[in-house]
């Protein structure tokens, strides 16, 4: 007995019912922020126009990093507390001295690492991953 063959269906149909999933699976992403940073809030900008991060969805080591400077340390490194100078222009634009920079252990790393928290005189915070390449700004 001869089997009968299946209809093949156009591959550029096929082509479309792919994108059309892929498409999908992206804004799926999107909305439940899956696959991008875990402690970003996906669109949200602060005050400052930068985008935030709640204390929460920040590494303990940062959380641990705020809680030292509500409470004037003491802090893990001696360059902690110095003035931290803006020269990247991502911050808000401030007068010399406004900012400063306290270090965010990073388990693992024989130096300092890449990541701070920056303070301001007014209260406010940022936190970056990146050694200042990019900032976010920290709310509760």
């Amino acid at each position: 007995m001869q089997q009968r063959a299946r209809p093949r269906r156009p591959p550029a149909l096929i082509g479309v019912v792919v994108l059309v999933v892929v498409a999908a699976a992206l804004v799926g992403l999107r909305l439940l922020n899956v696959g991008g940073s875990p402690a970003s809030s996906a669109g949200a900008t602060g005050r400052s126009g930068l985008p935030v991060v709640r204390v929460s969805s920040l590494p303990p080591e940062a959380q641990r990093t705020i809680q030292l400077i509500a409470t004037g340390g003491p802090y893990p490194y001696r360059q902690d507390g110095i003035t931290f100078s803006n020269r990247e222009g991502i911050l808000p634009q401030e007068v010399s001295g406004y900012y400063r920079e306290y270090t965010v252990v990073t388990p693992g790393s024989v130096d300092r690492g890449a990541r701070r928290v920056i303070a301001g005189r007014d209260g406010e915070e940022f936190y970056t991953d990146d050694h200042y390449a990019s900032f976010r700004e920290i709310v509760p």
